[in-house]
């Protein structure tokens, strides 16, 4: 899997009240948006908005735009977006591969329990198995490193 990183920006509100939060955008990907109490939890909540958005974008087939670079002008859309630029930041993504389907044997059992951790992490049974393989495999990769 490879890792992009994207430019976002965390703008307060324009009213200038710190109370009022900060917004994230991303220059190269209008609609990926999120939002915090504190510049902090907003980079925070960035991380997780933007995987969200890149799982969409792939299962919906439609293919991501190449990352720009960080000091490249801004877009004309975000003219719209009010509030003062607090800080540009990169945010990284993995970017999945294409899925393929594939067949699986597993115990009934087993199967029961995948399917009902999946549903309440909100996760399809594929997404949970995929996520599961791929954290049993770095935790295995960092293990070989040592």
């Amino acid at each position: 899997m490879d890792t992009r990183f994207y430019k976002a920006l965390i703008v307060q509100d324009e009213h200038d009240e710190p109370e009022d939060g900060y917004g994230v955008v991303f220059p190269d990907l209008p609609g990926c948006t999120t939002s915090g109490d504190t510049v902090e939890q907003a980079y925070e909540h960035a991380f997780e908005a933007l995987a969200l958005h890149v799982e969409g974008m792939n299962e919906d087939g439609i293919p991501l735009p190449e990352p720009t670079r960080f000091n490249a002008p801004l877009p004309p859309w975000l003219a719209d977006v009010g509030g003062k630029i607090e800080r540009s930041v990169l945010v990284p993504v993995r970017i999945p591969g294409r899925a393929i389907r594939i067949s699986i044997t597993m115990d009934k059992g087993l199967l029961g329990r995948l399917d009902a951790e999946a549903a309440a992490s909100g996760d399809t049974r594929s997404g949970y198995i995929a996520e599961a393989v791929r954290r049993r495999m770095e935790r295995e990769h960092h293990r070989t490193e040592r």
